[in-house]
């Protein structure tokens, strides 16, 4: 059995937090201007891991709104875990450094798989790696770009190399509220042999309590955004589900 746990997600662009239709940087809603404010906020209600994406280094290929991931994880009872524009190892070593409970490989381990290796030897643990697919094949860039790479050969090559965490995000599901792609989360979990947790769609308690029931896949925790700043479902909620 895999410990089942609950990620609510901060997403930001500008300095502020955001939510995008699946990954469209054209389709944006503001949901607060302090991404600090919201995490402490997540952090109080009892959540012990706190899911941040730069969306703008997503896009840039760098860190670029990294001061409020930083802050967040030196101030707040809580781990942090941050993907986006994560392309060295320098970029690496500074939130780490910083506090942050894990980093997110995303583009880089799609574009280039021997750099992830290495980053997987030499951090283990605190590097997680985030499988974006469209139609079944990564996604790189900020979604962008879809490589020709399928997630679930991607995951066990990276599985081989080291990684313990995978995280899978279905694009056509994130933003929609229309529940998460279960058959291809549970896919990457019996692929890989590894924790994998659900990102994108999910949309109720239902989709949070289906999740859970699926330990045995590997599937080992839920990333929640845009049903939390919705109020489709409380936070309070789905940290019961947690185990």
């Amino acid at each position: 059995m895999t410990d089942f746990t609950i990620y609510p997600a901060i997403d930001i662009r500008g300095g502020k937090c955001v939510r995008l239709l699946q990954g469209d940087y054209d389709q944006e809603t503001v949901y607060g201007d302090s991404p600090f404010d919201m995490a402490a906020a997540f952090a109080e209600k009892g959540a012990s891991w706190i899911h941040m994406v730069d969306l703008d280094g997503a896009k840039a290929g760098k860190p670029v709104n990294d001061a409020h991931v930083i802050r967040a994880a030196k101030e707040l009872d809580a781990n942090i875990q941050i993907g986006g524009g994560i392309r060295t190892e320098a970029d690496i070593t500074r939130y780490l450094e910083a506090g942050v409970a894990r980093v997110i490989l995303g583009s880089s381990a799609v574009a280039d798989p021997e750099f992830a290796s290495e980053m997987l030897e030499k951090y283990g643990s605190r590097i997680a790696i985030g499988i974006d697919a469209r139609d079944g094949y990564a996604a790189t860039h900020g979604w962008l770009e879809t490589s020709q790479v399928r997630a679930d050969e991607l995951g066990k090559r990276l599985a081989e190399a080291g990684a313990e965490t995978f995280i899978m995000t279905d694009i056509s599901k994130d933003g929609m509220m229309s529940g998460p792609n279960v058959e291809a989360i549970a896919s990457l979990g019996r692929a890989t042999g590894k924790r994998v947790i659900a990102s994108g769609g999910v949309s109720s308690m239902d989709d949070v309590k289906e999740l859970a029931s699926r330990s045995g896949d590997g599937i080992s925790g839920a990333i929640i955004g845009k049903a939390i700043y919705t109020d489709a479902l409380t936070l309070e909620d789905a940290l019961k589900e947690e185990s």
